[in-house]
């Protein structure tokens, strides 16, 4: 696998996620048809060298936040997406569901 197709293909696909959804780690990985990629996906997010592609809207699958990110709880916020007593997300609530895969 190329990683750099790779990163820019969950970079395409991390930018249609809207305003005030997220989307999980996993998630983006089997929409890529690499659905043991996740970690990958997280590598992909952690480097990646364009600001205005919204990382943030990428959680884990439990809705929880990138460690040591304190930023993301904000920008999530600033977009509408309320969190539960426990600092995550509710998914049910949050989760994007597109109309088609990649």
């Amino acid at each position: 696998m190329d990683t750099g197709i790779f990163y820019q293909s969950v970079y395409d696909l991390v930018c249609r996620i809207p305003a005030g959804r997220v989307a999980s780690y996993g998630q983006l990985a089997w929409m890529l048809h690499a659905p043991r990629y996740s970690r990958l996906v997280g590598r992909a997010l952690r480097y990646c060298p364009d600001r205005g592609i919204p990382c943030h809207r990428v959680v884990d699958s439990r809705g929880r936040l990138a460690p040591g990110w304190v930023e993301q709880r904000q920008l999530l916020e600033l977009e509408g997406v309320l969190f539960e007593k426990s600092g995550c997300v509710n998914m049910k609530r949050y989760l994007w569901i597109p109309d088609t895969t990649v």
